[in-house]
């Protein structure tokens, strides 16, 4: 039986047992009679399942389901993106592309609908930037949660789980490959901007408060580039 078919076989075994994360599957005596396949075929089909984080192996334990988690895709992106650059291709910029295009397409059903709760959670993030601009220091986590907490409103995991693995892929990329030079005054008034719009319940003026946002980081992506791979271990920590 081919390599493809085992792995989706016990990708539905785990579907129909309705099989949570964390949950045991069958021996591996067990599947290889439910499967009737060799040992060697069950372990190499769940060898690639782990590495997709569908399961987890450990060892003298046995087999476990996995946690589903976005690291395989964020690791498959990135790799993407930097292999693209390196060929001479925009692919950093077709990656902002893609994370702009899923922001944009969502703040506007985020208009005026927002919990106060998350309002002033959001304003806080904001005023926590505008401190850090002025200190000097990084906004990265800080920009990072302002996101999270706008999309939080929209109460889908799974969304926010897409959007934090376009954000790390995007921002691993960026920081390996380019030094984007970074105005934190610019990013805390576009932050700013996107919050009033929301707030106020304006649809349009959030998209385009979006748009500006990303708009801003692709002219300073086109204006900047890297000729030769990093130096191992080089990392920059400011996000946008």
């Amino acid at each position: 039986m081919a390599a493809r078919d085992l792995q989706e076989r016990i990708k539905k075994l785990i579907v129909d047992r309705r099989l949570p994360s964390g949950a045991p599957l069958p021996t591996e005596p067990e599947l290889m009679e439910y499967l009737g396949a060799s040992r060697n075929s069950v372990r190499e089909a769940l060898k690639a399942l782990q590495a997709m984080g569908i399961v987890e192996i450990r060892h003298g334990f046995g087999t476990y389901v996995g946690s589903m988690s976005f690291a395989p895709m964020i690791e498959g992106l990135a790799f993407r993106t930097v292999a693209g650059h390196y060929r001479g291709e925009d692919s950093l910029l077709q990656l902002l592309e893609l994370r702009e295009a899923v922001e944009t397409g969502l703040v506007s059903r985020l208009a005026g609908r927002l919990p106060e709760a998350d309002l002033v959670e959001l304003n806080a993030l904001v005023d926590r930037m505008e401190q850090e601009a002025a200190e000097g220091t990084g906004l990265a986590e800080t920009d990072r949660a302002f996101h999270a907490t706008l999309y939080r409103g929209l109460d889908n995991v799974l969304l926010s789980e897409v959007l934090e693995a376009f954000w790390d892929a995007f921002h691993r990329v960026q920081r390996d490959l380019v030094d984007v030079p970074q105005d934190p005054r610019v990013t805390c008034r576009q932050h700013r901007e996107i919050l009033d719009a929301v707030r106020s319940g304006d649809s349009l003026r959030a998209e385009e408060a979006i748009r500006d946002h990303f708009g801003n980081i692709r002219t300073r992506l086109s204006t900047t580039g890297a000729s030769e791979p990093p130096e191992p271990h080089a990392r920059r920590n400011e996000r946008v």
